[in-house]
């Protein structure tokens, strides 16, 4: 337990001070361009500077959050972002984008990749992936029980982390497409703007029914210590330093036995939703719901004061080792040890002392005050002649002397090799035709798609007699094995083909023999992520000019479908109102109806208002395919949607454009 790493959010200097001083192993931090929190204040590449001398002073590592999507155009940014924060010396990356983090692994072997909850792994087999792909440490998703966190720790040697405290999505991280599709800000590129704390009600009657409450799990630190969880992370980069600050205790207290309903009254008083939930980690999801209410915002103003005195003034954390050596008629050395360095400092020769000679109790006495630094003496060895005198000025000098050299910090020599851009192609290609059938019964007995894909629940006729590939679900928590056998199955009676939204379905379905495909759910937003997948489905976050401009082979977009915009583990529906009440949909305060979809696996989906079509404007698509998104179509409707993208009609009713010619902030 005295090893465990506790990680605090670091969204300013004075955050990053507070999580220090009140005992944090490790902090997060954005730079004022890549990183998903770019609403908070984050740091210039001075700051960041400023920022590593601080932390690494005081044994404190800085990982620096690269965990976004990365358009081709910003490839280089990030590839210079990188090369600067290393020669700054940030100890590790964290990253979402599977291509940023080739680039990192290939062009700075030596740097660390820590995978981003953003990833969407969420099984033993793409756990595996990521460590075989360079990532030296992953973060468990919010949303597994510790049952499936044990299945994960025995996948694979990397480091695990886990978050312990701090706000909780609705959707499975990486997954939600709600605040870029309703207003161009996109969680995949850190601007989300929360649209889901608003009124999405089960009965149109205005309640918050995608609002979770805030996560705690720091009553639960022992047990996830015990499964070789190697890190404790804190969300909240938005937050304020005292809301830090308190959650930082918090852990430390944990870890020490010594957490109390008390400081768990304080966690709630400087910020929470009606309290905390550790449902998905316990697998009760019954009471994880809540918004934030007055008597939450007013109860901040009893603690705030409180709390930022635990970061007022330097905290003694680092322990020091000191060695003092005064001979006769020989300059006097001080040697000092700490965070795995020596320093020295050279006195004056002392004198005889003509009344009072120098003890050991006096030299230890004088050595022992580093005052507001963060240094306390930890053991000291003196070796001294009887009957000698210095100044305590000069004592006192020399002590100062080591404490300074031990300050300064060394940067780590890393490998970099140069980057070199993949060059911007437009594609003149005549896009063929794919789809998926959410129902297999709405395929039409004749029809122009070159790669059809229903889900793997669907009979094994339907797979037969459709000749179809089968389609992963994206949220795979706690199925892996279940999905294994079906998957077997499904090679035995003849289906080739399969549409993977996630890294450990898309490994797993390698494995067994399938033509395996990426889906949207891969997030793939660039050249460099596009290739490390077969025919891939640009994320429909991209620009249509974004996604004509990908450079790799046989890429497609959806052009027609009504878009999942959240994944998410635990049901809105459910929860509200009970399944034998269920209504299938949310209704928004605007009155827009959001569906809502149930499988036989542990997510549902909720899905856009209107579909997005893109029938009328193929002339503008340069991708080599177009895919075709159904749902809850009849097979008149999908007969009808085939011949308006055969004709090159416009679409009859509402629909949109979604963002492909918008695009995300």
């Amino acid at each position: 337990m005295k090893n465990i790493e506790i990680l605090a959010p670091a969204g300013s200097m004075e955050s990053l001070i507070a999580a220090v001083r009140c005992g944090a192993n490790a902090v997060y931090l954005g730079t004022k361009g890549i990183n998903a929190r770019r609403g908070a204040a984050n740091f210039t590449f001075e700051e960041l500077k400023q920022a590593v001398e601080y932390c690494h002073a005081r044994g404190v590592k800085v990982y620096l959050a690269l965990n976004i999507l990365v358009a081709d155009s910003e490839l280089e940014l990030a590839y210079k972002t990188v090369q600067a924060s290393l020669s700054l010396g940030v100890d590790a990356f964290i990253v979402q984008d599977l291509g940023l983090a080739k680039i990192i692994h290939t062009h700075f072997p030596t740097a660390k990749l820590h995978a981003s909850t953003q990833c969407s792994v969420n099984t033993p087999e793409g756990f595996k992936a990521l460590e075989e792909m360079g990532f030296v440490r992953a973060v468990i998703p919010r949303e597994m029980s510790l049952d499936e966190i044990k299945e994960i720790r025995r996948s694979t040697d990397m480091e695990l982390e886990i978050f312990v405290h701090g706000a909780l999505c609705m959707c499975v991280s990486g997954q939600c497409y709600m605040s870029a599709m309703l207003g161009s800000k996109s969680g995949n590129r850190g601007l989300c703007k929360q649209p889901c704390r608003l009124g999405f009600s089960a009965d149109a009657s205005s309640s918050c029914d995608l609002s979770l409450k805030d996560l705690s799990l720091i009553r639960h630190i022992n047990e996830i210590a015990d499964n070789g969880i190697v890190s404790l992370k804190i969300e909240g980069r938005m937050k304020r330093p005292e809301y830090v600050a308190s959650a930082v205790t918090s852990c430390k207290k944990a870890i020490s036995g010594e957490y109390s309903s008390a400081d768990e009254g304080t966690l709630k008083s400087v910020f929470s939703r009606t309290g905390f939930t550790d449902g998905y980690f316990t697998g009760k999801r019954e009471n994880m719901f809540g918004t934030r209410q007055k008597e939450d915002v007013v109860a901040a103003k009893d603690v705030l004061k409180e709390l930022s005195h635990l970061y007022d003034n330097e905290n003694p954390l680092v322990p020091i080792d000191l060695e003092f050596v005064c001979k006769a008629g020989r300059r006097a050395v001080l040697t000092a040890s700490a965070l795995g360095k020596t320093a020295t400092a050279t006195g004056e020769v002392p004198e005889k002392a003509i009344n009072k000679a120098m003890t050991e109790d006096s030299v230890k006495a004088r050595l022992a005050k580093f005052g507001n630094t963060q240094f306390y003496l930890n053991n000291i060895k003196i070796d001294l002649d009887d009957g000698l005198i210095l100044p305590a000025s000069v004592i006192n000098a020399m002590r100062r002397e080591v404490a300074e050299k031990l300050n300064q910090t060394e940067v780590e020599p890393f490998v970099q090799m140069p980057y070199k851009a993949k060059r911007i192609i437009q594609k003149d290609c005549t896009a063929y035709l794919t789809a998926r059938f959410l129902h297999p019964e709405a395929i039409p007995d004749r029809h122009p798609f070159k790669r059809v894909f229903i889900p793997v629940w669907s009979s094994d006729e339907d797979f037969v007699d459709n000749r179809a590939g089968v389609e992963i679900p994206r949220g795979l928590f706690g199925m892996e094995q279940e999905l294994t056998k079906r998957l077997e199955h499904l090679r035995k009676i003849g289906v080739k083909k399969a549409l993977c939204s996630n890294l450990g379905a898309y490994t797993l379905a390698k494995k067994l023999g399938f033509d395996v495909y990426g889906d949207f759910g891969l997030n793939i937003f660039n050249s460099e992520s596009a290739v490390l997948f077969n025919s891939p489905i640009i994320s429909f976050e991209a620009t249509l000019e974004q996604a004509n401009k990908i450079n790799a082979d046989d890429t497609g977009i959806i052009g027609y479908g009504y878009l999942p915009l959240m994944l998410t583990r635990n049901c809105p529906i459910k929860n509200h109102l009970g399944c034998a009440e269920c209504t299938g949909k949310l209704t928004d305060r605007k009155g827009f109806e959001f569906a809502v979809k149930c499988n036989k696996y542990p997510c549902v989906e909720i899905l856009n208002p209107v579909p997005i079509y893109m029938g009328d404007r193929q002339d503008e698509i340069h991708t080599d395919f177009i895919h075709l998104y159904f749902t809850d179509e009849s097979k008149a409707q999908v007969e009808k949607i085939i011949d308006m993208f055969k004709n090159g009609s416009a679409f009859e009713g509402k629909y949109t454009r979604g963002l492909t010619y918008r695009g995300v902030e």
